[in-house]
């Protein structure tokens, strides 16, 4: 174990900064907010010092320890925890160069908010705050995320400097001196918008911050533990009621995290035994409930932080973007619940159903109705046009109101004032562990569009490949997200996409006829999709093996399984690029009939994928269906009639050999 001295200074540090953070984030609030050229740093300096304190040099050494220790069923030897203490003193340069940062910002803030690059000159102290910011921002990612990340972006960095030597896409046009190049790299990372200090952090500062402490109230104080109760209740009697009570919690839980290991984390250690009690084996509790969390991040009113950075990016709404997410979404649950479903059918005789019933909600609901206020006003606020940043606060001031009440009428979930200040702390170190990859992701997007000539090169290769075929510039970008997702946070995997794929798809999709705004929304929520959907993709899906884990399975068949139930959540980005009214792009008519086609086609998909409709399908019914849903995806009127009556049939077929079936025994 830790000293306790050791202990205790962190804490005391990690509760200074953090009141501090709060003060700063509250001002900019609810008094008026800085030039973003101040504004961002000063986000950034309060989150660097959160990841120091919280996660100290020997931090994943310990982390190695405790899991060892745990694997073997036994107490970490405090001696060996505390091995490697001496390396915390490494953490001494990492502060004072936090130190050098807040001072270099403060000193050069009205130079820099004047600056122009290639005309205003660069000086020592730039490239000194150039490079601790890149090297502090490397080590923050991998104490906080792991080495992948921090090498991701080491890549891009060395790549920076080397384009002009590499051939094919890879190739850049070389600067005329080293001197010019190091002073527009300084430039752009540190000096501009255009870099560490742009949009995705901007976007932490003014939006995340205030929806992870929301989040952190809203659980804590009751409201994250009602909506699974309401799942469980919802799902209570009906077949497979555990399955789906994942699903239905899952989904209401990502509505407020948007976090898919949270989302396992917390719902799955009680739905997760229950579907191994009526009979499901353990990779199949885990990939349901893996595939039901991964949902809670395409899920409005909230979705995953992306949605908040693509809002920004494409300069609309976040309301209009989480109303363009609300039929894919709704499509990807809705073929979740139909395949659990036909599961339960399909296994029924091996189903004990008085346990599948005996699903047991110890509270009541219907009293503690009142706490799901906080989510309500916050979609009213958004609904009503109000800024990102007001409606959290509106949120955050709502949760503290209900937890007045609770003290009244339900003790049980009341915090007092030391649970507040927790609630804090976890936010606050929630909303650094957040900003620290979408600065991070800032070195990337310059290096992509500022330093090197990448983007366009790889946006000539992908448009000479799919310019007759948009399938394949797809094909191209959805492997390319995939790939991400798997190495990447999902945030991190959307800014990369869309600096990589987003403008190779976009003209595309414009000279197909669609509006600039309508191809760039596609593009964007196509990117965003594939990023998520790397989360339950083998062989890197975090979600699965946490799921894994809780279930006492196999984590790579975990992750297999999770791969096939969702496999609806491949098909939709495809659907909504070739049918844009989807995403609500369109007349009201335009939307209702590609509604309708998508809602059959996520049928026709989710039984193929469970095997069962009326009884077990064949070979031929399953390769039908899935033909049937395929030719649902184009908006053309003769493959989407051939599809509905491909698949009607096919399901009329199967349920007449089920009832003989049912005769006949």
């Amino acid at each position: 174990m830790e000293t306790k001295k050791n202990l205790n200074v962190r804490t005391a540090a990690a509760i200074v900064v953090t009141v501090i953070f709060f003060a700063f984030q509250m001002y900019i609030a609810l008094v008026k907010q800085f030039n973003p050229m101040l504004q961002s740093p000063l986000h950034l300096v309060f989150a660097l010092t959160l990841v120091f304190i919280y996660f100290p040099a020997d931090y994943n050494y310990k982390k190695k320890i405790r899991k060892a220790a745990e694997a073997e069923g036994r107490i970490p030897d405090a001696g060996l925890i505390n091995k490697r203490a001496w390396m915390n003193w490494l953490d001494i340069p990492a502060f004072v160069g936090i130190a050098y940062i807040l001072w270099y910002v403060l000193t050069q803030y009205s130079r820099l908010s004047d600056f122009i690059v290639s005309i205003s000159p660069v000086y020592a102290i730039d490239y000194i705050c150039m490079v601790v910011c890149i090297v502090l921002l490397l080590l923050a990612v991998y104490r906080t995320l792991g080495i992948m990340l921090a090498a991701f972006i080491a890549v891009f960095i060395v790549y920076a400097w080397t384009a002009q030597y590499l051939p094919g896409i890879l190739y850049t046009k070389p600067k005329s001196s080293w001197l010019r190049f190091l002073n527009q790299f300084t430039a752009g990372m540190v000096m501009t918008q255009s870099g560490i200090f742009g949009t995705p952090l901007l976007t932490s500062a003014n939006t995340l911050f205030y929806f992870m402490v929301f989040g952190a109230f809203f659980s804590t104080m009751g409201g994250g533990q009602l909506l699974i109760d309401i799942g469980m209740k919802l799902s209570n009697k009906s077949s497979g009621g555990p399955a789906k009570a994942a699903v239905l919690s899952s989904g209401l839980m990502g509505m407020i995290s948007g976090s898919a290991v949270a989302n396992v984390a917390t719902t799955g250690v009680m739905t997760i035994p229950m579907m191994k009690r009526i009979g499901y084996e353990p990779e199949e509790a885990g990939a349901v409930e893996a595939v039901a969390s991964t949902g809670g991040q395409i899920m409005p009113p909230i979705m995953g932080v992306g949605a908040f950075i693509m809002a920004e990016m494409l300069g609309i709404s976040y309301m209009k973007v989480a109303v363009a997410a609300i039929v894919p979404a709704l499509a990807y649950y809705f073929a979740v619940f139909v395949l659990v479903d036909r599961i339960a059918a399909k296994r029924a005789a091996n189903i004990d159903t008085s346990v599948d019933a005996a699903i047991k909600v110890e509270r009541k609901v219907l009293p503690r109705l009142y706490l799901l206020l906080p989510a309500l006003l916050l979609v009213i606020w958004i609904i009503r046009g109000a800024s990102l940043m007001r409606a959290g606060m509106i949120g955050i001031f709502t949760c503290v109101a209900c937890d007045i009440v609770n003290y009244f009428v339900n003790k049980e979930d009341f915090i007092d004032l030391k649970g507040l200040g927790a609630c804090c702390m976890d936010g606050a170190k929630q909303a650094a562990s957040i900003a620290i990859p979408t600065a991070a992701c800032g070195i990337i997007i310059n290096v992509v569009t500022g330093q090197t000539s990448l983007a366009t090169n790889l946006s000539n290769l992908i448009s000479a490949l799919g310019t007759e075929n948009l399938f394949v510039a797809l094909l191209i970008a959805m492997v390319g997200c995939m790939l991400l997702g798997m190495a990447l946070p999902t945030v991190a995997a959307y800014l990369v996409g869309v600096i990589l794929f987003v403008p190779c798809i976009r003209p595309i999709l414009i000279a197909g006829g669609l509006a600039d705004a309508t191809a760039n929304l596609c593009a964007n929520m196509f990117v965003f999709y594939y990023g998520i959907m790397a989360q339950i993709t083998p062989p890197v899906c975090v979600a699965s093996y946490t799921a894994a884990g809780i279930a006492d399975g196999n984590a790579m068949k975990t992750g297999l399984k999770g791969f096939t139930f969702a496999m609806v959540g491949f098909m939709v980005p495809f659907v909504f690029v070739y049918n844009p009214p989807i995403l609500m792009q369109g007349t009201l008519a335009e939307i209702a009939v590609a509604v309708a086609q998508l809602a059959l086609g996520t049928y026709f998909l989710a039984v193929m994928v469970a095997g069962f409709f009326k009884c077990n399908l064949n070979k031929v019914e399953r390769a039908g269906l899935l033909a049937a849903a395929l030719c649902l995806i184009a908006p053309e009127i003769i493959s989407s009639m051939v599809g509905v009556v491909l698949g009607v049939v096919l399901l009329v077929l199967n349920a007449g050999r089920g009832r003989k079936a049912a005769v006949s025994t």
